[in-house]
């Protein structure tokens, strides 16, 4: 039964899509007034981890994005209500499926080995290792507990073309959790028959800060919702007892502080992968020690304080485990670009992620539809690339990923694209951005029941949880879907509005399961 929405102030802790997708179910279904609605964010600009900054001169930057595929239904909704950045007379949603329609993909070449296109029909597993991927997705998730993925498979298993081309797509590493790839398998098992060209997965027309987050944050602001940029939140104060809880007040990192009544409403977004993000230039490399933290900082301390509120060490103790660097490269030459569009028969933005099989960096990149940023010229072009092995030394360049300059990563693309090491002129004058994320797949890391908290505590009374660290059931993390699911379950918790979308289950239905099947024995 829906709650009466009050004219309290609802209080959005973070900026990111969680935070900015639950100011908009609140709006449309809730009948909450914008005006009501104070976004906290303690960055300058809203977003999170979809973000797209930069110019042409200085370079563009985009950190990474998050896949997409039309099972996301509670993002689809929520965009379906946003107006599109380029054309106010549809949806963001439907500019999504437009763009797609128009520049359909499939990639020619998803690996590259010793310079050359890799085979990509072949996934490589044994029946043993097709064996042990039968046993994670059958094995109950209690059973599993917390263990890893490589308790799970012989070394064998990560030789394989199925495991390169898996673990690129979604930032999986051995050490990470068996939970979260048996989630994987079970909610995107209806792409394996276009797994190894990536088809299935949709596109934004720009990178996903102009696509997504600044048409909401435009909406938003229509309809009077405050945003208060660089506006960190070091206290959550909380109040009662084992039968009700309420948060009482807010204080801020400058010492200021908002009272919270019984009216207001807080949704908390708990961590943040993007969170103590460090960058470099093509000359320098970026720290490795991390930048600001305010959002575990913010978990910690509540973590430490109250019930309920789950473990934070457990998803980010251990950095040398969960992070790696991206890069974003500017270009004023379309000289890579048509080199690549030759190398891999792909017309550019029509391809994907293109994985260098043999790199020590496990480097990959992708050439998106071009531009990838509103604000760039016509004769520029971006490329974004991330290496999933920062840790280990390069193949041209003897060292880790982590402590390379911009054009250092630039040598090691040039040497393993082309050995002769002629093509370098292919990025001159390009800028080079290289970003080092410490918590970017912090939440596959291996877990226990309750290391990630329910979006409304035990007896809470005027406060939700959302983000990427509570727990939702059979959904994916590392996606838009499961902050923007979060979102809604939230405020679903505290208004009993807007109900999430159920987990579409493909993993059911016998025909997926048969087409999955002969993919995996190559029939």
């Amino acid at each position: 039964m829906s709650q009466q929405v009050d004219g309290g102030i609802h209080y959005m802790i973070g900026g990111g899509i969680a935070a900015l997708s639950a100011a908009v179910f609140l709006i449309r279904d809730a009948g909450v007034a914008g005006s009501s609605i104070r976004i906290f964010d303690d960055q300058p600009q809203p977003g999170g981890a979809l973000d797209g900054t930069g110019a042409d001169g200085p370079g563009f930057l985009s950190r990474g994005g998050r896949m997409f595929e039309p099972n996301f239904l509670n993002t689809f909704d929520l965009l379906s209500s946003i107006p599109s950045a380029d054309d106010q007379s549809i949806s963001a949603r439907d500019d999504i499926f437009a763009f797609n329609e128009m520049v359909q993909a499939s990639s020619n070449c998803r690996l590259v080995a010793n310079g050359q296109k890799a085979d990509m029909d072949h996934l490589g597993l044994s029946p043993a290792d097709i064996l042990a991927l039968n046993r994670v997705l059958l094995t109950p998730e209690r059973r599993l507990g917390n263990r890893t993925i490589s308790n799970c498979f012989d070394r064998t298993f990560f030789d394989s073309n199925f495991w390169i081309m898996w673990s690129t797509m979604f930032s999986f590493q051995p050490w990470h959790s068996a939970v979260e790839m048996r989630r994987y398998l079970q909610r995107f098992i209806h792409l394996f028959p276009g797994f190894a060209q990536i088809k299935g997965i949709l596109r934004t027309r720009y990178n996903q800060y102009d696509s997504l987050i600044a048409p909401i944050v435009i909406w938003l602001k229509t309809k009077g919702a405050r945003f208060d940029p660089s506006t960190s939140i070091s206290q959550v104060e909380i109040e009662g007892d084992a039968n009700a809880r309420r948060v009482v007040g807010l204080k801020m990192a400058d010492g200021k502080h908002v009272a919270v009544t019984a009216d207001d409403r807080v949704f908390i977004t708990l961590g943040s992968m993007t969170d103590g993000a460090t960058y470099g230039s093509n000359t320098t490399a970026p720290s490795l020690e991390p930048g600001p933290c305010p959002s575990w900082d913010l978990w910690r301390d509540l973590a430490s304080t109250h019930s309920g509120f789950g473990t934070p060490g457990a998803f980010a103790d251990d950095i040398g485990k969960s992070a790696w660097t991206s890069f974003t490269v500017t270009m004023n030459r379309p000289d890579f670009r048509d080199w690549l569009e030759g190398f891999t028969g792909n017309a550019t933005g029509t391809g994907g992620l293109v994985t260098i099989r043999d790199s020590g960096w496990l480097m990959s990149f992708v050439m998106f539809h071009q531009p990838h940023f509103r604000a760039q010229s016509d004769g520029s072009v971006v490329l974004w690339g991330y290496g999933l092995r920062g840790d280990r030394n390069g193949d041209h360049v003897k060292k880790p990923m982590w402590q390379a300059t911009g054009d250092e990563i630039l040598d090691e693309l040039c040497g393993q694209l082309a050995p002769s090491g002629a093509q370098r002129n292919w990025f001159d004058g390009a800028r080079v951005i290289p970003a080092r994320m410490p918590y970017i797949t912090s939440q596959f890391m291996p877990r226990c029941p309750g290391d990630r908290p329910k979006t409304q505590p035990e007896e809470a009374e005027n406060f939700a949880l959302m983000g990427q660290y509570v727990e939702l059931p059979r959904d994916t993390v590392f996606t838009v879907e499961y902050s923007v699911r979060s979102a809604r379950a939230a405020v679903h918790a505290l208004t009993g509005h807007s109900a999430p979308i159920p987990v579409v289950r493909t993993d059911r239905d016998p025909r997926v399961l048969l087409k999955a099947a002969r993919v995996l024995f190559e029939v």
